[in-house]
């Protein structure tokens, strides 16, 4: 993993939400960056998959909770009325977002179904 993709990946999952959160919930930024960086639990999916870890493998369309059904649960999480709720799903979907710009990085193709 390059430099560059090292710090767009790690920089993406674990900085970028709490901009994300300083921008749209100013007045509780740090909790809801809390909130959307627990999001990335989603990742505890690859403890499914046989290897865990296989930097070839896009976990976009992979991965249980990296499909399209699961990133529909996450924008209806975005209509939830609570703030939390709204924090995971939106760091959820920017999850998913990170992981494909990481698959984009190492030129594995995205899955379209």
């Amino acid at each position: 993993m390059t430099l560059v993709q090292s710090f767009v990946h790690y920089g993406g999952h674990f900085l970028v939400p709490f901009a994300f959160s300083w921008l749209i919930w100013r007045e509780r930024w740090k909790w809801s960056g809390l909130a959307m960086l627990a999001a990335n639990l989603i990742d505890l999916d690859h403890l499914l998959a046989d290897p865990i870890f296989n930097p070839d493998r896009c976990s976009i369309g992979f991965h249980l909770l990296h499909g399209w059904e699961a990133a529909t649960a996450y924008v209806l999480m975005l209509a939830i009325p609570r703030w939390w709720a709204r924090a995971f799903g939106l760091g959820a979907l920017w999850h998913l977002a990170v992981d494909g710009m990481d698959c984009a990085m190492h030129s594995v193709a995205l899955p379209l179904a």
